[in-house]
Protein backbone atom coordinates (compact mmCIF):
# COMPACT_ATOMS: atom_id res chain seq x y z
CA UNK A 1 0.00 0.00 0.00
CA UNK A 2 1.38 3.17 -0.88
CA UNK A 3 2.10 6.24 1.50
CA UNK A 4 2.13 9.15 -0.72
CA UNK A 5 -1.69 10.37 0.01
CA UNK A 6 -1.97 11.02 -3.96
CA UNK A 7 -1.03 7.97 -5.21
CA UNK A 8 -3.56 6.15 -2.59
CA UNK A 9 -6.53 7.95 -3.45
CA UNK A 10 -5.47 7.79 -7.21
CA UNK A 11 -5.74 3.71 -6.36
CA UNK A 12 -9.28 3.62 -4.17
CA UNK A 13 -10.75 5.88 -7.28
CA UNK A 14 -9.85 3.54 -9.94
CA UNK A 15 -7.44 6.28 -11.80
CA UNK A 16 -4.31 3.83 -12.26
CA UNK A 17 -3.56 1.20 -14.40
CA UNK A 18 -0.37 0.74 -15.16
CA UNK A 19 2.99 2.59 -13.43
CA UNK A 20 6.39 2.32 -14.48
CA UNK A 21 7.80 2.33 -10.85
CA UNK A 22 5.69 2.58 -8.15
CA UNK A 23 7.73 2.59 -4.83
CA UNK A 24 9.61 5.31 -6.41
CA UNK A 25 7.13 7.60 -7.48
CA UNK A 26 5.81 6.76 -4.22
CA UNK A 27 8.53 7.74 -2.70
CA UNK A 28 8.98 10.93 -4.55
CA UNK A 29 5.40 12.17 -3.86
CA UNK A 30 5.72 11.47 -0.33
CA UNK A 31 9.56 13.38 0.15
CA UNK A 32 8.21 16.80 -1.63
CA UNK A 33 6.19 18.56 -4.51
CA UNK A 34 5.43 16.52 -7.72
CA UNK A 35 5.00 18.43 -11.16
CA UNK A 36 2.98 15.55 -13.57
CA UNK A 37 1.66 16.42 -17.31
CA UNK A 38 -0.94 15.10 -19.60
CA UNK A 39 -0.99 16.34 -22.88
CA UNK A 40 -3.76 16.90 -25.22
CA UNK A 41 -3.91 17.72 -28.86
CA UNK A 42 -5.85 19.63 -30.10
CA UNK A 43 -8.03 18.09 -32.77
CA UNK A 44 -11.70 19.82 -31.91
CA UNK A 45 -12.88 23.30 -30.62
CA UNK A 46 -13.62 21.80 -26.78
CA UNK A 47 -13.08 18.46 -24.72
CA UNK A 48 -16.06 15.93 -23.72
CA UNK A 49 -16.03 13.66 -20.96
CA UNK A 50 -13.53 10.99 -22.80
CA UNK A 51 -11.12 13.48 -21.75
CA UNK A 52 -12.34 13.78 -18.33
CA UNK A 53 -10.64 11.18 -16.80
CA UNK A 54 -7.55 12.53 -16.86
CA UNK A 55 -9.01 16.14 -16.10
CA UNK A 56 -9.59 14.60 -12.82
CA UNK A 57 -6.91 12.98 -12.41
CA UNK A 58 -4.89 16.17 -12.72
CA UNK A 59 -7.53 17.75 -10.31
CA UNK A 60 -6.45 14.84 -7.69
CA UNK A 61 -2.98 16.10 -7.97
CA UNK A 62 -3.72 19.75 -6.81
CA UNK A 63 -6.07 18.71 -4.53
CA UNK A 64 -2.97 16.93 -3.04
CA UNK A 65 -0.22 19.50 -2.80
CA UNK A 66 1.17 18.83 -5.96
CA UNK A 67 1.47 20.65 -9.30
CA UNK A 68 -0.94 19.46 -12.45
CA UNK A 69 0.80 20.32 -15.85
CA UNK A 70 -1.58 20.78 -19.05
CA UNK A 71 0.60 20.59 -21.88
CA UNK A 72 -1.35 22.04 -24.73
CA UNK A 73 -0.59 20.01 -28.13
CA UNK A 74 -0.47 23.41 -30.38
CA UNK A 75 3.07 21.85 -32.20
CA UNK A 76 1.68 17.64 -32.15
CA UNK A 77 -1.63 18.25 -33.45
CA UNK A 78 -0.04 19.01 -36.83
CA UNK A 79 1.50 15.75 -37.03
CA UNK A 80 -1.38 13.35 -35.08
CA UNK A 81 -0.93 11.01 -32.72
CA UNK A 82 -1.30 7.51 -34.45
CA UNK A 83 -2.29 5.25 -30.61
CA UNK A 84 -5.03 3.90 -30.91
CA UNK A 85 -6.00 4.84 -34.09
CA UNK A 86 -7.24 2.67 -37.68
CA UNK A 87 -5.96 5.26 -39.99
CA UNK A 88 -4.04 9.03 -40.65
CA UNK A 89 -5.94 11.86 -38.81
CA UNK A 90 -6.73 14.64 -40.78
CA UNK A 91 -4.20 17.54 -40.83
CA UNK A 92 -5.27 20.96 -39.54
CA UNK A 93 -4.60 24.44 -40.52
CA UNK A 94 -2.34 26.19 -37.97
CA UNK A 95 -5.31 28.65 -37.19
CA UNK A 96 -7.75 25.59 -36.89
CA UNK A 97 -5.57 24.58 -34.36
CA UNK A 98 -5.18 28.18 -32.24
CA UNK A 99 -8.67 28.46 -32.47
CA UNK A 100 -9.06 24.75 -30.74
CA UNK A 101 -6.60 25.17 -28.54
CA UNK A 102 -8.71 29.03 -27.76
CA UNK A 103 -11.99 26.38 -26.80
CA UNK A 104 -9.95 23.84 -25.15
CA UNK A 105 -8.23 26.07 -22.81
CA UNK A 106 -11.70 26.92 -21.03
CA UNK A 107 -12.37 23.34 -20.36
CA UNK A 108 -10.16 23.04 -17.85
CA UNK A 109 -10.90 26.29 -15.75
CA UNK A 110 -13.66 25.10 -13.51
CA UNK A 111 -11.64 22.18 -12.07
CA UNK A 112 -7.90 23.47 -11.82
CA UNK A 113 -6.49 26.22 -9.79
CA UNK A 114 -4.33 28.19 -12.35
CA UNK A 115 -3.54 31.25 -9.76
CA UNK A 116 -3.15 29.66 -6.26
CA UNK A 117 -0.23 28.70 -3.60
CA UNK A 118 0.04 25.49 -5.44
CA UNK A 119 -1.20 26.75 -9.14
CA UNK A 120 -1.48 24.68 -12.19
CA UNK A 121 0.52 25.42 -15.51
CA UNK A 122 -0.37 25.77 -18.63
CA UNK A 123 2.00 25.39 -21.60
CA UNK A 124 1.97 24.62 -25.00
CA UNK A 125 4.57 22.40 -27.53
CA UNK A 126 4.59 24.55 -30.03
CA UNK A 127 6.61 26.50 -28.13
CA UNK A 128 9.22 24.65 -28.70
CA UNK A 129 9.19 22.38 -31.38
CA UNK A 130 8.09 24.86 -33.71
CA UNK A 131 12.11 25.74 -33.22
CA UNK A 132 13.42 22.27 -33.63
CA UNK A 133 15.59 21.75 -36.38
CA UNK A 134 15.66 18.38 -38.12
CA UNK A 135 19.72 17.88 -38.28
CA UNK A 136 19.99 18.54 -34.17
CA UNK A 137 17.33 16.73 -33.25
CA UNK A 138 18.54 13.56 -35.29
CA UNK A 139 21.60 13.67 -33.48
CA UNK A 140 20.27 15.45 -30.15
CA UNK A 141 16.99 12.94 -29.59
CA UNK A 142 16.91 10.69 -32.79
CA UNK A 143 20.43 8.51 -32.15
CA UNK A 144 18.64 7.36 -28.34
CA UNK A 145 15.12 5.83 -30.13
CA UNK A 146 15.72 2.29 -31.45
CA UNK A 147 13.82 1.65 -34.48
CA UNK A 148 12.99 -1.97 -33.57
CA UNK A 149 11.53 -1.05 -30.62
CA UNK A 150 8.98 1.64 -31.85
CA UNK A 151 7.63 -1.41 -34.06
CA UNK A 152 6.89 -3.31 -31.06
CA UNK A 153 4.60 -0.49 -29.87
CA UNK A 154 1.21 -1.07 -30.04
CA UNK A 155 0.37 2.10 -31.80
CA UNK A 156 2.97 1.09 -34.61
CA UNK A 157 2.39 -2.67 -34.33
CA UNK A 158 -1.19 -2.71 -34.70
CA UNK A 159 -1.60 -0.29 -38.06
CA UNK A 160 0.91 -2.33 -39.48
CA UNK A 161 -0.30 -5.39 -38.69
CA UNK A 162 -4.04 -4.63 -40.29
CA UNK A 163 -1.64 -3.45 -43.28
CA UNK A 164 -3.30 -0.34 -42.84
CA UNK A 165 -0.87 3.02 -44.00
CA UNK A 166 1.48 4.75 -41.06
CA UNK A 167 3.25 8.09 -42.29
CA UNK A 168 6.56 9.08 -41.45
CA UNK A 169 5.21 11.66 -40.05
CA UNK A 170 3.10 9.80 -37.80
CA UNK A 171 5.61 7.58 -36.93
CA UNK A 172 7.73 10.82 -35.45
CA UNK A 173 5.22 11.72 -33.31
CA UNK A 174 6.49 9.36 -30.22
CA UNK A 175 9.37 10.70 -30.39
CA UNK A 176 8.07 14.46 -30.21
CA UNK A 177 6.06 13.47 -27.25
CA UNK A 178 9.28 11.82 -25.29
CA UNK A 179 10.92 15.32 -26.20
CA UNK A 180 7.79 17.12 -24.87
CA UNK A 181 9.10 15.43 -21.35
CA UNK A 182 12.39 16.29 -21.72
CA UNK A 183 11.81 19.81 -22.37
CA UNK A 184 9.15 19.90 -19.81
CA UNK A 185 11.62 18.37 -17.00
CA UNK A 186 14.30 21.19 -17.82
CA UNK A 187 11.92 24.05 -17.69
CA UNK A 188 9.30 22.74 -14.79
CA UNK A 189 11.18 20.39 -12.89
CA UNK A 190 8.80 17.89 -14.35
CA UNK A 191 9.09 14.26 -13.30
CA UNK A 192 5.65 12.51 -13.99
CA UNK A 193 4.01 12.05 -17.00
CA UNK A 194 -0.03 10.29 -17.54
CA UNK A 195 -2.06 9.28 -19.84
CA UNK A 196 -4.88 7.07 -21.06
CA UNK A 197 -3.35 3.16 -21.39
CA UNK A 198 -2.92 3.61 -25.01
CA UNK A 199 0.11 6.23 -23.93
CA UNK A 200 2.13 3.92 -22.50
CA UNK A 201 4.67 3.35 -25.26
CA UNK A 202 4.99 6.99 -26.27
CA UNK A 203 5.51 7.42 -21.95
CA UNK A 204 7.83 5.10 -21.86
CA UNK A 205 10.09 6.60 -24.68
CA UNK A 206 9.82 9.82 -22.50
CA UNK A 207 11.56 8.17 -19.22
CA UNK A 208 14.24 6.77 -21.38
CA UNK A 209 15.23 10.01 -23.56
CA UNK A 210 15.21 11.95 -19.66
CA UNK A 211 17.28 9.11 -17.98
CA UNK A 212 20.02 8.72 -21.29
CA UNK A 213 19.87 12.68 -21.70
CA UNK A 214 19.14 14.03 -18.43
CA UNK A 215 20.16 10.97 -15.87
CA UNK A 216 17.12 11.77 -14.05
CA UNK A 217 14.11 9.38 -12.90
CA UNK A 218 11.07 10.09 -14.28
CA UNK A 219 8.00 8.48 -14.07
CA UNK A 220 4.95 6.91 -16.18
CA UNK A 221 1.29 6.51 -14.94
CA UNK A 222 -1.38 5.26 -17.25
CA UNK A 223 -5.25 5.12 -16.57
CA UNK A 224 -7.51 2.49 -17.70
CA UNK A 225 -9.62 2.78 -20.58
CA UNK A 226 -13.11 3.50 -19.15
CA UNK A 227 -16.35 2.32 -20.81
CA UNK A 228 -19.76 2.46 -19.55
CA UNK A 229 -21.51 -0.74 -18.65
CA UNK A 230 -22.72 -1.26 -21.87
CA UNK A 231 -19.33 -1.71 -23.44
CA UNK A 232 -19.47 1.94 -25.22
CA UNK A 233 -16.70 4.13 -24.51
CA UNK A 234 -17.06 7.18 -22.62
CA UNK A 235 -18.46 10.38 -23.65
CA UNK A 236 -20.69 9.15 -26.52
CA UNK A 237 -24.36 8.97 -26.68
CA UNK A 238 -26.66 8.51 -29.82
CA UNK A 239 -26.76 12.43 -30.38
CA UNK A 240 -23.25 12.92 -30.49
CA UNK A 241 -20.27 13.81 -27.70
CA UNK A 242 -21.02 14.95 -24.24
CA UNK A 243 -19.53 18.06 -24.50
CA UNK A 244 -17.80 19.34 -21.26
CA UNK A 245 -18.50 23.61 -22.03
CA UNK A 246 -22.07 25.17 -21.56
CA UNK A 247 -22.14 26.45 -25.26
CA UNK A 248 -21.99 23.02 -26.79
CA UNK A 249 -23.99 21.15 -23.89
CA UNK A 250 -26.06 22.59 -21.84
CA UNK A 251 -25.95 22.11 -17.76
CA UNK A 252 -29.11 20.61 -18.07
CA UNK A 253 -27.94 18.28 -20.51
CA UNK A 254 -25.13 17.12 -18.28
CA UNK A 255 -26.89 16.82 -15.86
CA UNK A 256 -29.35 14.45 -17.45
CA UNK A 257 -26.21 12.48 -19.17
CA UNK A 258 -24.96 11.36 -15.43
CA UNK A 259 -28.50 10.68 -14.29
CA UNK A 260 -29.30 8.45 -17.17
CA UNK A 261 -25.60 6.38 -16.02
CA UNK A 262 -26.32 2.76 -15.65
CA UNK A 263 -27.05 1.32 -12.38
CA UNK A 264 -23.65 -0.44 -12.10
CA UNK A 265 -21.57 2.60 -13.30
CA UNK A 266 -23.00 4.67 -10.36
CA UNK A 267 -20.41 3.86 -7.89
CA UNK A 268 -17.34 3.74 -10.41
CA UNK A 269 -18.38 7.08 -11.85
CA UNK A 270 -18.47 8.28 -8.22
CA UNK A 271 -15.55 7.82 -7.63
CA UNK A 272 -13.96 8.60 -10.66
CA UNK A 273 -15.71 11.94 -12.02
CA UNK A 274 -16.99 13.38 -8.50
CA UNK A 275 -14.77 14.58 -5.52
CA UNK A 276 -17.39 12.83 -3.20
CA UNK A 277 -15.80 11.31 -0.06
CA UNK A 278 -15.25 7.19 -0.81
CA UNK A 279 -16.95 6.18 2.14
CA UNK A 280 -20.16 8.39 0.93
CA UNK A 281 -19.55 6.65 -1.99
CA UNK A 282 -19.37 3.26 -0.83
CA UNK A 283 -22.83 4.18 0.79
CA UNK A 284 -24.50 5.49 -1.85
CA UNK A 285 -22.77 2.43 -3.96
CA UNK A 286 -24.70 -0.03 -1.84
CA UNK A 287 -28.17 1.21 -2.28
CA UNK A 288 -30.51 -1.20 -4.09
CA UNK A 289 -33.66 -1.20 -6.03
CA UNK A 290 -35.35 2.56 -6.72
CA UNK A 291 -33.12 3.94 -4.25
CA UNK A 292 -29.75 3.69 -6.63
CA UNK A 293 -31.56 6.94 -8.36
CA UNK A 294 -30.49 8.88 -5.29
CA UNK A 295 -27.22 7.53 -6.05
CA UNK A 296 -27.45 9.06 -9.20
CA UNK A 297 -28.93 12.16 -8.53
CA UNK A 298 -25.94 12.78 -6.50
CA UNK A 299 -23.65 12.32 -9.31
CA UNK A 300 -25.69 13.91 -11.83
CA UNK A 301 -25.51 16.65 -9.64
CA UNK A 302 -22.11 16.56 -8.15
CA UNK A 303 -20.13 16.14 -11.46
CA UNK A 304 -22.18 18.64 -13.19
CA UNK A 305 -21.36 21.23 -9.97
CA UNK A 306 -17.55 20.60 -11.26
CA UNK A 307 -18.02 21.43 -15.11
CA UNK A 308 -20.61 24.54 -14.38
CA UNK A 309 -20.63 24.97 -11.08
CA UNK A 310 -22.99 24.50 -7.85
CA UNK A 311 -25.79 26.88 -8.84
CA UNK A 312 -26.51 25.67 -12.07
CA UNK A 313 -25.81 22.07 -11.26
CA UNK A 314 -28.65 22.87 -8.72
CA UNK A 315 -30.96 24.63 -10.78
CA UNK A 316 -30.46 21.55 -12.92
CA UNK A 317 -31.08 19.40 -10.74
CA UNK A 318 -34.60 21.43 -9.58
CA UNK A 319 -35.51 21.57 -12.94
CA UNK A 320 -35.62 17.79 -13.18
CA UNK A 321 -36.96 17.02 -10.27
CA UNK A 322 -40.02 19.34 -11.45
CA UNK A 323 -40.32 18.07 -14.97
CA UNK A 324 -39.93 14.38 -13.61
CA UNK A 325 -39.43 13.93 -10.59
CA UNK A 326 -42.98 15.53 -9.13
CA UNK A 327 -45.40 13.80 -11.76
CA UNK A 328 -46.43 17.05 -12.84
CA UNK A 329 -44.66 16.46 -16.73
CA UNK A 330 -45.56 19.99 -18.33
CA UNK A 331 -43.74 22.86 -18.82
CA UNK A 332 -43.32 24.02 -15.58
CA UNK A 333 -42.66 27.55 -17.00
CA UNK A 334 -43.85 29.22 -13.57
CA UNK A 335 -41.06 27.53 -11.89
CA UNK A 336 -37.99 29.02 -11.32
CA UNK A 337 -34.88 27.65 -12.92
CA UNK A 338 -37.33 25.09 -14.88
CA UNK A 339 -37.98 26.08 -18.66
CA UNK A 340 -34.85 27.89 -18.95
CA UNK A 341 -32.55 25.21 -17.83
CA UNK A 342 -34.35 22.54 -20.31
CA UNK A 343 -32.57 22.66 -24.00
CA UNK A 344 -34.43 25.00 -26.21
CA UNK A 345 -34.28 24.77 -29.86
CA UNK A 346 -35.42 27.80 -32.51
CA UNK A 347 -37.31 27.46 -35.62
CA UNK A 348 -38.63 29.60 -38.03
CA UNK A 349 -42.41 31.00 -36.99
CA UNK A 350 -43.06 31.27 -41.09
CA UNK A 351 -42.63 27.42 -40.82
CA UNK A 352 -44.35 26.72 -37.63
CA UNK A 353 -47.27 28.91 -39.45
CA UNK A 354 -47.64 26.71 -42.26
CA UNK A 355 -47.06 23.68 -40.22
CA UNK A 356 -44.37 21.51 -39.84
CA UNK A 357 -44.38 17.57 -39.75
CA UNK A 358 -44.10 16.08 -36.63
CA UNK A 359 -41.12 13.58 -37.47
CA UNK A 360 -39.23 16.80 -39.13
CA UNK A 361 -39.29 18.60 -36.38
CA UNK A 362 -38.32 16.12 -33.47
CA UNK A 363 -35.43 15.80 -35.98
CA UNK A 364 -34.60 19.39 -36.14
CA UNK A 365 -34.74 19.37 -32.20
CA UNK A 366 -31.65 17.07 -32.56
CA UNK A 367 -33.62 14.48 -29.77
CA UNK A 368 -32.94 12.38 -32.87
CA UNK A 369 -30.17 11.60 -35.36
CA UNK A 370 -32.50 11.64 -38.67
CA UNK A 371 -35.97 11.85 -39.70
CA UNK A 372 -36.13 8.35 -40.21
CA UNK A 373 -35.41 7.96 -36.86
CA UNK A 374 -38.18 10.39 -35.91
CA UNK A 375 -40.46 8.18 -37.64
CA UNK A 376 -39.53 5.06 -35.48
CA UNK A 377 -39.99 6.92 -32.72
CA UNK A 378 -43.54 8.34 -33.08
CA UNK A 379 -44.46 4.71 -34.64
CA UNK A 380 -42.90 3.48 -31.50
CA UNK A 381 -44.79 5.53 -29.52
CA UNK A 382 -42.21 6.76 -27.82
CA UNK A 383 -43.03 10.55 -28.83
CA UNK A 384 -45.11 13.18 -26.94
CA UNK A 385 -45.65 17.30 -27.68
CA UNK A 386 -46.72 18.89 -24.72
CA UNK A 387 -46.84 15.27 -22.74
CA UNK A 388 -49.27 14.23 -24.84
CA UNK A 389 -48.60 10.99 -27.18
CA UNK A 390 -48.33 11.16 -31.08
CA UNK A 391 -48.78 8.55 -33.12
CA UNK A 392 -49.26 10.25 -36.55
CA UNK A 393 -45.19 11.01 -37.77
CA UNK A 394 -46.76 13.93 -40.18
CA UNK A 395 -48.82 15.72 -38.18
CA UNK A 396 -48.40 19.27 -38.92
CA UNK A 397 -47.00 21.07 -35.61
CA UNK A 398 -48.26 24.56 -35.58
CA UNK A 399 -48.11 27.59 -33.65
CA UNK A 400 -51.55 26.83 -32.42
CA UNK A 401 -49.78 24.04 -30.19
CA UNK A 402 -47.36 26.17 -28.57
CA UNK A 403 -48.26 26.44 -24.78
CA UNK A 404 -46.51 29.93 -23.41
CA UNK A 405 -44.87 30.58 -26.39
CA UNK A 406 -43.07 27.61 -26.83
CA UNK A 407 -43.39 23.63 -27.86
CA UNK A 408 -42.58 20.97 -25.71
CA UNK A 409 -41.15 17.70 -27.57
CA UNK A 410 -40.02 14.52 -25.53
CA UNK A 411 -38.40 11.30 -26.55
CA UNK A 412 -39.15 9.06 -24.09
CA UNK A 413 -39.33 10.48 -20.14
CA UNK A 414 -35.88 11.86 -20.19
CA UNK A 415 -34.91 13.60 -23.13
CA UNK A 416 -36.94 16.86 -23.95
CA UNK A 417 -36.90 19.68 -25.94
CA UNK A 418 -38.37 22.99 -25.91
CA UNK A 419 -39.27 24.75 -29.71
CA UNK A 420 -39.29 28.61 -29.66
CA UNK A 421 -40.40 30.02 -32.93
CA UNK A 422 -37.84 33.16 -34.31
CA UNK A 423 -37.66 35.22 -37.32
CA UNK A 424 -34.60 32.58 -39.00
CA UNK A 425 -34.71 30.12 -41.09
CA UNK A 426 -35.65 25.95 -40.47
CA UNK A 427 -32.78 23.64 -40.43
CA UNK A 428 -34.08 21.20 -43.15
CA UNK A 429 -34.13 17.46 -41.94
CA UNK A 430 -35.09 14.93 -44.41
CA UNK A 431 -36.48 11.26 -44.47
CA UNK A 432 -32.87 9.53 -43.26
CA UNK A 433 -30.97 13.12 -42.76
CA UNK A 434 -29.30 14.04 -40.25
CA UNK A 435 -30.99 17.28 -38.50
CA UNK A 436 -27.50 18.73 -38.26
CA UNK A 437 -23.89 17.81 -39.12
CA UNK A 438 -22.44 15.38 -37.42
CA UNK A 439 -20.25 16.61 -34.35
CA UNK A 440 -16.59 15.80 -34.37
CA UNK A 441 -14.91 14.05 -31.72
CA UNK A 442 -12.98 16.18 -28.99
CA UNK A 443 -10.34 15.62 -27.08
CA UNK A 444 -8.58 12.99 -29.04
CA UNK A 445 -4.97 13.54 -28.53
CA UNK A 446 -2.34 11.86 -25.39
CA UNK A 447 -5.32 12.60 -22.70
CA UNK A 448 -7.75 10.17 -23.63
CA UNK A 449 -7.35 6.34 -22.49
Amino acid sequence: MPNSAFLQEALARGFVHQCTDPEALDAALGAGTVAGYIGFDCTAPSLHVGSLVQIMLLRLMQRHGHRPVVLMGGGTTRIGDPSGKDESRQLLSDADIAANMAGIRRAFDPFLDFAGPAAALMANNADWLDRLGYIPLLRDVGVHFSVNRMLGFDSVRLRLEREQPLTFLEFNYMILQAYDFRELYRRHGVRLQMGGSDQWGNIVCGIDLVRRTEQAEVFGLTTPLITTASGAKMGKTARGAVWLTADRVSPYEYWQFWRNADDADVGRFLRLFTDVPLDEIARLEALGGAEINAAKKVLATEATALAHGREDANRAASSSETVFASGNITFALGVTGSAEMLPTVPVARSELEKGIPAFQLFAVSGLVASGSAARQLIRGGGARVNDQAITDERQPLTLADLRDGVLKLSAGRKQHRLVRPHPGPLPQAGEGDHASPPLPLAGEGRGEG
